[in-house]
């Protein structure tokens, strides 16, 4: 249906700082054309609680997730208002 090849690669990178009762997650994303966006996702764990470094990568990474994917919706919403000239309210 195309005349133009539309394959379009993100590529996503999450890297995470630690230390005993806290992980931080920031997940990068470079589109295609070189933009990029970022976000950010933290965990802390109770004291009392063992320590298991992965659930708080998991945790951390996911809230770095959604963060990113509502900075997405945002980043979508104003790209259709400036076409559109109405407001867009997109909902996840």
């Amino acid at each position: 249906m195309y005349d133009r090849d539309l394959t379009n690669i993100w590529r996503i990178e999450i890297r995470f700082d630690e230390d005993e009762t806290h992980t931080h997650a920031t997940i990068k994303v470079e589109f295609d054309d070189g933009d990029t966006m970022t976000a950010v996702g933290d965990a802390r764990r109770n004291p009392k609680d063992p320590n298991q470094p992965m659930i708080g990568e998991e945790i951390a990474a996911a809230r770095g997730l959604i963060a990113l994917g509502t900075e997405l919706l945002h980043r979508a919403g104003g790209r259709i208002e400036a076409v559109t000239r109405h407001p867009v309210y997109l909902v996840s």
